[in-house]
């Protein structure tokens, strides 16, 4: 036995020294961005939310948008369950059948939330039947760990100084998002738009996968993959490496100035937007710019969306551009999958270890952020129901006489079972959790929203009764499915 031992050893041996004399010479180059072919100024304050107009088609009268949050796999799950009780509301607009989810302009995502936002503009409705296979229930982070640590040829890529663990984590996506680019969702649904949001590493401001964000920095953004931009997304500083892009700033027409940056006393929304904007403006000084988490800066992912709103300086302005009298409603919905910490520090006189600091760090001070957030988005609804009292009766403007704001904030504190909610917050932050806590965070997504008293005001003034169970049959056996 022993020197059948000693030839194993030595065959490893063998095979880690391979590994290093190859990584010695490594020099692969992930895919990087490429300059735009042509560009058009685009104003960097244009607003996501409000939707891109055909002139052949009618205009939109609800502008709907869904912001997902991070939160790892547990955020994709909770959210699913939202999108499945939007599409479970039926009702009637302008004459047809429709569902909420099926008015919905823009889908942004961070982080783990970004995977579901992601999937969802590519596939549509195949959300409900294929996301839970080709992502949920599949071991994604022990096979990217196995990926990363056991893989020679991955072995031989990190070494290389230019190819990192999210590079890895991109090419695994991939796979989820079947090779997807924001051309391909651009040319599927002109009218349905993507928002992803990671975050600047060097100036901590969100960067956000858009044309606007793109045009700053004279890049295409339709050849970008989708796995590129959730990867940079999802991208946890330490545990994963940045995601880089390059800096083509230069090499097309600027884009165009900040409507409220022409005012004598800009906003500080406006001011912000222009700060982050002229960072991006000289390529001599940033030619690379490097990504990680979105979270780091806005784990909501909606902050960018009230920054543009207050910076356009009006709701008229903000809307300025759809035909007048057209929009009904304006709907936000938000959906939080921010858990609780792990242990309950405060307990103790025992000084935390490093894990719970950490804990701490992310889920205990940045839920303060969060909290912020959510409560900037009350008070900018609030005073935007205010302007839109006035803004409807101006004859010529975008809102019709009936218009409302409706913002719903959707958490997994707000569900009302006592039991399910403490379950589904001591889900942890991963790429991979328990089938039975995938099915119980979809129940638990769609209870939180139908529960909601502001979706329910929503409800009543679409004119649709209570959540239809059309759905109910696919969303009841993620239960009781086990991963592959």
């Amino acid at each position: 036995m022993k020197p059948l031992k000693s030839r194993q050893r030595a065959r490893a041996l063998l095979v880690c020294t391979a590994v290093l004399l190859l990584s010695a010479c490594s020099t692969v180059r992930p895919w990087i961005n490429q300059p735009m072919a042509t560009a058009s100024p685009v104003p960097f304050s244009t607003p996501m939310v409000v939707p891109v107009v055909d002139t052949h088609e009618p205009a939109p009268t609800i502008v709907a948008a869904v912001t997902l949050s991070g939160g790892g796999a547990r955020a994709a799950a909770f959210g699913l369950g939202v999108l499945e009780e939007l599409k479970a509301t039926p009702f009637e607009l302008d004459g047809r059948p429709t569902t909420l989810l099926d008015e919905v302009g823009l889908i942004s995502g961070v982080s783990g939330g970004s995977i579901l936002a992601g999937y969802y503009a590519a596939f549509g409705d195949e959300v409900f039947t294929r996301f839970e296979r080709d992502f949920l229930l599949v071991n994604f982070q022990s096979s990217l760990i196995r990926d990363l640590l056991l893989t020679p040829q991955t072995a031989y890529q990190l070494s290389s100084p230019w190819y990192g663990r999210s590079n890895a984590l991109a090419r695994r996506l991939d796979t989820v998002f079947r090779g997807k680019t924001f051309g391909d969702l651009r040319a599927q649904h002109a009218r349905r738009r993507l928002l992803i949001t990671a975050t600047d590493l060097t100036t901590g401001a969100p960067f956000e996968f858009t044309p606007e964000q793109f045009a700053l920095i004279c890049s295409d953004l339709d050849s970008v993959p989708l796995s590129f931009a959730v990867a940079a997304s999802s991208s946890v500083p330490l545990l994963l490496s940045p995601m880089t892009v390059r800096n083509f700033a230069g090499t097309c027409p600027p884009p165009a100035a900040l409507s409220a940056g022409h005012q004598a006393d800009p906003n500080l929304s406006a001011r912000m937007l222009e700060l982050i904007a002229s960072s991006y403006r000289n390529a001599e000084e940033r030619p690379y710019i490097h990504l990680v988490d979105g979270g780091v800066v806005d784990n909501l992912g909606v902050r960018s969306l009230l920054d543009r709103a207050v910076a356009a300086g009006s709701l008229s302005a903000t809307f300025g551009g759809l035909p007048p009298g057209s929009v009904h409603k304006i709907v936000l919905v938000s959906v939080n999958s921010e858990r609780d910490t792990t242990d309950r520090i405060d307990k103790s006189d025992r000084v935390p270890s490093t894990s719970q600091v950490l804990d701490s760090l992310v889920f205990g001070a940045g839920a303060r952020l969060t909290t912020e957030t959510t409560m900037l988005m009350s008070d900018v609804a609030q005073r935007l129901s205010g302007e839109l009292q006035a803004a409807r009766s101006q004859p010529g403007g975008p809102f019709a006489p009936d218009a409302e704001i409706h913002v719903i904030n959707v958490s997994l504190h707000d569900i009302h079972d006592p039991g399910l909610r403490h379950a589904v917050l001591r889900v942890p932050t991963a790429l991979t959790i328990l089938p039975g806590q995938v099915g119980e965070l979809r129940a638990a997504g769609r209870a939180a929203l139908r529960e909601s008293a502001a979706f329910q005001r929503l409800r009543r003034s679409l004119g649709t009764s209570a959540s239809a169970t059309a759905l109910q049959a696919s969303a009841e056996p993620a239960t009781q499915r086990s991963a592959p």
